[in-house]
């Protein structure tokens, strides 16, 4: 018996997971306990997506309604599976930089302390098991910011000639910087990935990601950026945009890219390793190019209003640089650009918005 652990298993990429390798034939352990309803209310609810999980993957599929805090908890459930256990791919955590601020204990003790349980779970029972973290470009905190950005007609843009025009690497540096709560507590557990890899000789690897998405996504106005976007003109919900006259630049990577690379890293695991991941300049939007394409793709107008503060720590431009991952495995690819994400979006969910 083969066993990956998939913690936050009712969210996006964590069900995205679950769904991709029970189908190469693993068993999935699923950990999530719906603290996304808790941050984001009862439209955030990951529940639905968890019964989906439990209805199409069967008896692949345990469930175990585990807060990751809880240390005896999910001790239990790693000795349960032992040596069988193939992989972790930790992917529950609180993610919103707005929601942080109002609760900067629990951000951390779930980022943080939450990602420490898992490594030594990992360490003491099955240290040869593969440990895949979802980090953060927040990590970088508000560098970005400091780029030297030109403004054009519907986004921020980097000169060509400048170093990260392909995209932002890791070389970046992470100090001296404004980085929001919840960009502290995830760098905390960036960098115990990072040390237990090094330290303990543990194959990990962190992808520090920008915005993630999919159909699956149970977007909420602070988090969820494409999901939210497109069930608020979907719906006729209004839309909140904030800052930077709506022409910040987000790349986004679907989630069946983002897993795919996850099982390369399965595949040929590797010590300590960090990526930056996202759609780069294959997909990227700023939110007004967005709206165009969810106006275009639902005939509907949105109703949009703008608020001139920008949240805290939010990155005016944001393009990763995927090179490093790819140089270490050459095979993958981003495969979906920003339209095609939209459009599965809008397919798979507008009748279950609209009931709703």
């Amino acid at each position: 018996m083969s066993v990956i652990i998939v913690t936050g298993s009712g969210g996006l990429i964590g069900s995205a997971a679950a769904e991709y390798f029970a189908a190469l034939g693993h068993d999935i352990v699923g950990i999530d306990n719906d603290m996304r309803q808790k941050f984001f209310g009862p439209d955030a609810s990951t529940v639905w997506n968890r019964k989906r999980l439990e209805t199409k993957l069967g008896k692949q599929y345990q469930h175990f309604e585990i807060d990751i805090r809880d240390v005896n908890g999910v001790g239990d459930v790693f000795q349960k599976f032992g040596k069988n256990i193939q992989a972790v791919i930790h992917t529950a955590a609180q993610p919103s930089h707005d929601w942080a601020a109002t609760a900067p204990v629990e951000d951390f003790t779930i980022n943080a302390n939450g990602t420490m349980n898992l490594l030594e779970a990992t360490r003491k029972v099955c240290p040869e098991a593969v440990f895949i973290f979802t980090s953060t470009n927040k990590v970088y905190g508000d560098t970005p910011n400091r780029l030297p950005l030109v403004e054009m007609e519907t986004r921020w843009e980097i000169e060509s000639s400048h170093t990260y025009f392909g995209g932002i690497r890791e070389d970046m540096s992470v100090d001296h910087c404004l980085h929001s709560l919840f960009g502290v507590s995830k760098l905390a557990a960036d960098e115990l990935v990072q040390e237990y890899g090094r330290y303990f000789d543990m194959r990990t690897a962190c992808f520090r990601g920008g915005c993630l998405t999919g159909p699956n996504h149970s977007g909420a106005e602070l988090h969820g950026f494409l999901a939210y976007l497109m069930r608020c003109a979907v719906t006729g919900k209004s839309y909140k945009i904030y800052g930077y006259k709506g022409k910040q630049v987000r790349d986004n990577i679907h989630n069946d890219d983002l897993v795919r690379a996850f099982h390369e890293v399965i595949k040929d695991p590797k010590v300590a390793r960090v990526y930056n991941i996202g759609g780069g300049r294959i997909s990227n939007c700023s939110m007004l190019e967005a709206i165009t394409l969810c106006e275009e793709i639902t005939g509907k107008k949105l109703d949009a209003t703008y608020v001139d503060d920008s949240r805290i720590g939010d990155h005016i431009w944001w393009i990763s640089d995927n090179g490093r991952f790819m140089a270490d495995y050459p095979n993958w690819k981003v495969e979906k650009n920003i339209k095609d994400i939209l459009t599965e979006i809008y397919n798979v969910n507008k009748e279950r918005w609209v009931a709703v």
